[in-house]
């Protein structure tokens, strides 16, 4: 059985966000063969995909080094660019049954489109401790599914060096969830894109995720608010790689755009 290590959102090897997709499967393995084999890729997440009666629907299941995930961009990104680059699919868009529902990706002019829910989030108090935790104070705190600090400047963003065990007890708290914590601000004047982040999940077995395109699904309507556009173009500042995406906000879901390159194919010597 063939994997493939594939960067999402991302135009050249290297950048982005790598995950790991396997091969399509015609039954579900069992969940702690999947997640034991997403330990061992120690990739922000592996991908698993499971045929059907229809050529261009799959399920898809992803994986963190900890833990099964309910949302993940950017193995969804990198599933269907292993589908069209690797396997040939010939459908214009393919669809994922997913534990967040039905998503669609489709070939867009520079790249995927990606369709996802959106998820607006609310303000809240900043959480106690959050600015020690984070070293600098946040202007705005948002929560959803993740715990979302606004900073200044891209400069700030930037600079970040965060108290993980620290930040994952805080978002825990404050979410009811898994402790990730995001920070964002207005990209400096002159940039090639609008937003910059970054994003810090010790909840789900990462220290700090190169590119997250389920954060996305957050950021997207609220600085379509602040930035008065629908249509905004972002960057993840993970230190050495960065991401780059294209998101807009559509009623209730998001689009996201990002290109995607294949690094390796591996084969399993295993059964899962």
């Amino acid at each position: 059985m063939r994997q493939w290590t594939i960067d999402a959102f991302a135009s050249e090897p290297f950048k982005g966000n790598p995950a790991c997709v396997v091969e399509p499967f015609e039954a579900w393995p069992d969940a702690a063969r999947m997640q034991a084999l997403a330990a061992e890729n120690n990739q922000a997440e592996t991908a698993f995909l499971l045929t059907t009666r229809d050529a261009a629907r799959f399920g898809l299941r992803w994986f963190t080094p900890a833990l099964e995930a309910q949302l993940c961009g950017h193995a969804t990104l990198a599933s269907a660019h292993a589908l069209y680059a690797e396997l040939g699919a010939a459908a214009d868009k393919v669809t994922f049954d997913t534990l967040s529902g039905q998503l669609t990706v489709e070939r867009a002019e520079d790249g995927y489109r990606m369709d996802f829910p959106s998820n607006p989030p609310r303000r809240i108090e900043p959480p106690i401790g959050l600015a020690e935790a984070l070293g600098v104070s946040p202007l705005e705190v948002w929560v959803g599914a993740y715990l979302m600090a606004i900073l200044a400047n891209e400069a700030a963003v930037r600079a970040l060096s965060p108290d993980l065990a620290a930040i994952g007890t805080i978002s825990s708290a404050a979410t009811d969830g898994r402790g990730n914590v995001s920070v964002s601000a207005p990209a400096a004047p002159g940039a090639a894109y609008d937003v910059v982040s970054r994003f810090f999940a010790p909840g789900s077995g990462i220290p700090e995720d190169p590119t997250t395109g389920s954060l996305h699904c957050a950021l997207t309507p609220l600085f379509a608010e602040k930035l008065s556009r629908p249509r905004l173009a972002f960057h993840q500042a993970y230190p050495g790689r960065g991401g780059d995406l294209v998101c807009e906000v559509r009623g209730a879901r998001v689009l996201i755009e990002g290109r995607a390159v294949t690094i390796a194919e591996s084969r399993l010597r295993l059964e899962l």
